[in-house]
């Protein structure tokens, strides 16, 4: 396949003269990060981290100009490595897209090829960005919880943030692999939403209390948590002995007050999940779970939305405001020439 001497893509440029510069430019290939696989793009995602690099609200790039976008997905058209063949679907999520390298908004991505994912059986390039760097959080950190012995007989996981897409995705995944899922959530008005992902308990973030002491009665076997801060403290002291908090988020505050009688003494473990470089083994073994038994069941209800390149600062907006709702996926097969 012929690559068009330029193409589209939403370029991030940073600040200058006191007003933040970023929108679609026609970009070459010659332009993008090095890499040994060059990628014919189909889809991308919106992820809460793009909204903030995209619109300026957080310093997540570290240089600029940079190609935003955290995940990808399309057709190898190039490669200098022996992994890929031109032709295969691939994806990339994480790996220093819109952080150190140019990401995934763009018609063509440029890719290392220890970033790049074969495309598992059982899912297509647009189920895959449906599930994006969202997808494979959530089910990163059941990986991690069940390599510390967390097993569905020991009783629910709760879920908090279960509006975003993190939390929507574990729902439905701890749901697949035979879990009962409990659902912390703002959005009661979602009430159904969130039951038919899977939820058997929806509770009201409003009317959480967990008590004072640092260990209270429990409440759940484990639990996948976005919020961090006061959130994240008062979990520690409502699982049940042996089990597990996976923590990925810190919507609520980064600081964490607790003690360490939950750990010492019930055995709790807190799990830190980082999507964005974990191992290359684990990358394989939480794709090739997506694809099969761990595969979510209403990939078509969580995804809300699509749109091409040119809507992404509306989407940022809305997001940043926490007026989204549901996975919003980025088509860039036809936002422009190629």
């Amino acid at each position: 396949m012929n690559i068009p001497a330029t193409f589209s893509a939403f370029r991030i440029h940073g600040k200058h003269d006191s007003q933040w510069r970023a929108g679609i430019e026609q970009v070459s290939l010659g332009e993008l990060s090095p890499g040994e696989v060059v990628i014919r793009a189909a889809y991308s995602s919106v992820n809460y981290k793009d909204a903030l690099a995209g619109s300026g609200k957080s310093q997540i790039l570290r240089r600029f100009p940079l190609i935003g976008g955290i995940d990808v997905s399309g057709v190898v058209v190039a490669s200098e490595s022996p992994d890929f063949v031109v032709g295969e679907q691939v994806l990339v999520t994480g790996c220093g897209q819109s952080e150190v390298r140019d990401g995934g908004y763009a018609q063509y991505v440029r890719a290392e090829a220890a970033s790049v994912v074969r495309l598992p059986d059982g899912l297509d390039l647009r189920q895959a960005m449906i599930i994006g760097t969202a997808g494979f959080t959530a089910a990163l950190a059941l990986l991690r919880m069940e390599r510390l012995g967390q097993r569905p007989e020991q009783g629910p996981i709760v879920v908090t943030g279960a509006s975003g897409g993190v939390g929507m995705m574990a729902i439905d995944i701890l749901t697949r692999a035979g879990y009962e899922a409990h659902a912390i959530t703002g959005k009661l008005d979602r009430l159904d939403f969130f039951t038919m992902l899977g939820a058997r308990q929806v509770i009201s973030r409003e009317k959480l209390y967990w008590g004072q002491r640092p260990l209270e009665p429990t409440h759940w076997a484990g639990a996948m948590d976005s919020v961090g801060g006061e959130m994240l403290e008062g979990l520690t002291r409502v699982i049940a002995p042996q089990g597990s908090i996976a923590s990925y988020g810190i919507a609520g505050g980064q600081e964490l007050h607790t003690t360490v009688l939950p750990f010492v003494l019930r055995g709790v473990s807190l799990i830190g999940i980082t999507a964005s470089n974990a191992p290359r083994a684990d990358r394989d073994e939480v794709w090739n779970r997506l694809a099969g038994d761990w595969r979510p069941t209403h990939l078509e209800a969580i995804c809300t939305r699509e749109v091409t390149l040119e809507e992404l600062p509306q989407v940022f907006d809305t997001m940043l405001a926490g007026a989204s709702f549901g996975r919003t996926l980025v088509r860039l097969d036809d936002s422009g020439p190629a």
